[in-house]
This record gives structure tokens, sequence and C-alpha cells, in this order.
């Protein structure tokens, strides 16, 4: 049996990703954000005072990674640190007020990002699509 790039569900999945990685880049480059620390902001704009460690098993990545993401958005004026008030060994990951202000003009951002992506799909398909994608993630986070 031979392989076929083009009927590759990782293959596409990582070739999408790329094209909406580039225009979620080109429309909040304006802001000062970056897709590196995007995420991490979608996840501190629903729950601001989450700790590193929290924030490296919501969005699944290395500890280092969110080590360089949180350093580079601390000196970018995004988040301050502070120690948490119950616990003086863990620290809590703080919005500052310039990030805060961002949040608007971000979501719109990836909204759009998101319906030029799959403008080519109809509604159901969009919704079909979605769902496939969160079924995969949730059956590799059960293996996780």
């Amino acid at each position: 049996m031979s392989f076929s790039k083009d009927r590759s569900a990782g293959f596409l999945a990582n070739h999408m990703a790329r094209l909406f990685a580039r225009g979620l880049t080109a429309r909040i480059k304006p802001l000062g954000l970056t897709t590196g620390n995007f995420p991490a902001l979608l996840e501190l704009w629903e729950n601001d005072g989450l700790t590193q460690k929290d924030l490296v098993q919501r969005l699944d990545i290395e500890q280092a990674t969110m080590a360089n993401t949180l350093a580079r958005m601390e000196r970018d004026g995004l988040i301050r640190r502070a120690k948490d008030e119950s616990d003086g060994r863990v620290q809590r990951i703080w919005l500052t007020d310039r990030a805060r202000k961002l949040e608007a003009p971000a979501i719109a951002a990836a909204k759009a990002e998101n319906a030029e992506a799959l403008a080519a799909l109809t509604e159901q398909e969009r919704a079909t699509f979605i769902a496939a994608m969160q079924k995969i993630i949730a059956s590799h986070a059960d293996r996780a």
C-alpha cells in the first residue's frame, strides 16, 4: 500500500494548521501578538490567575516552551506573575491591562480568520468538521 500525503489526515491537518497560523499571524501581528502567545492569552482571558502548570496542562505543551512563552509575554507587558496568596510556592499568571484591552480585537481577528478559512464549507460541514476535530483531540487526551 502506498502513502499519499493528499489522503493523510496527519499531513493535511498539519498543512491546514500552518495555513490557519499564517492567516492568524497576519491579523494579530498589528496588535503586538503572536500565534505563540495567543493560546495562553485565550486561556487567561477565560480564567485569569492560572499557574504555569495549569497552562501547560490545558494547552498540552512542554513546560520549557511555556516558560519561554511566559517570559516573552512578561517582557512584552502582557502578563505579570505574583505569588499565590494561600501558597507562596506557587506563582499565578495575571493579565495586564494591556492584555485585557487586546481581548476583543484579538478574538475578532481569530473569528475573522476562521470564517475566511472555512468559507468554502456549508454551515453543516463546518459543524461536522469542528465536531470531528474535537472528537479526535478528546480521544488523544484520553490516551495521555
